[in-house]
């Protein structure tokens, strides 16, 4: 262009004023082109439905910081930079940096397993890496729950990724299992009725799958009574805590004698 060769002979200390124009032509086509990119994805991104909005702006971020690092080493090579060596000085410098963190890349990649893979959800009732609560938030580098006691707790990604997950709000509906003990001198019908008159009672208790009650085990000094009912996962604790205290009624009200660990001793006269 004869506009830059006439800035040939201009210098900016040692460099061609027509070298830095043309740089800067290149920093506007990069910002442009950036910006058209950033457009596209963010819009591919937003139709993706099923992606969290904390890895959508993940990705965002990264395909940004990609961009500029392209567009860092455009341009110094536009003013002349070895380009080469700034890649090379770049990956030193990645390197350093990855080996100075590497706790907290380990809990932003376990974050991205989190986000992609799904094990929960915010909101869901989880058992995760020692902790139970409600998901409040799944962050990049920490997982945050609240306890039942509304204690909230930050857990680093990387311990929740490297612990079994326990989901309770996975399933619409979630099975209550319950044992209860009564004595050996009691009728086993007679102890299954007085358990399913409270089971029938209670209308948080599905129908389908049918509730099961059946002797268990025979303990010590007790008879053990298995009973599994399934209810919405909504019910689990006010129905668990609803059997502890109906059941007792029930056993009182229809004669049913509960029963404890404890030891017979029977003295023989000679």
């Amino acid at each position: 262009m004869p506009f830059l060769e006439s800035l040939k002979d201009v210098y900016i200390g040692t460099m061609p004023l027509s070298t830095l124009f043309g740089a800067l032509i290149t920093f506007l086509v990069c910002l442009v082109v950036i910006s058209i990119i950033l457009k596209i994805v963010g819009r591919a991104l937003n139709n993706a439905k099923k992606m969290g909005r904390t890895m959508k702006n993940f990705l965002l971020s990264a395909v940004k910081i990609a961009l500029w690092v392209i567009a860092v080493i455009i341009i110094a090579g536009e003013l002349g930079i070895p380009t080469a060596s700034l890649v090379a000085l770049l990956s030193v410098a990645g390197l350093a940096l990855s080996l100075s963190v590497q706790g907290l890349l380990s809990n932003l990649f376990s974050g991205l397993t989190l986000l992609m893979t799904h094990p929960f959800a915010e909101g869901n009732f989880v058992e995760v890496a020692g902790k139970t609560g409600v998901v409040k938030s799944i962050g990049m580098l920490y997982t945050t729950i609240s306890t039942l006691d509304n204690v909230v707790i930050s857990i680093p990604n990387s311990d929740v990724v490297g612990s079994a997950i326990n989901n309770y709000s996975a399933d619409p509906l979630r099975r209550v299992d319950m044992l209860f003990c009564a004595a050996y001198s009691e009728p086993t019908e007679k102890v299954k009725n007085a358990i399913m008159e409270v089971v029938r009672a209670d209308s948080r208790i599905l129908e389908d799958p049918a509730p099961f009650v059946a002797l268990n085990e025979y303990k010590d000094s007790v008879v053990e009574y298995v009973v599994r009912v399934w209810v919405k996962n909504a019910d689990y604790w006010d129905v668990h805590f609803a059997l502890n205290e109906k059941v007792r009624e029930s056993f009182a009200r229809n004669g049913v004698a509960m029963s404890y660990a404890h030891v017979n001793v029977h003295l023989v006269e000679k």
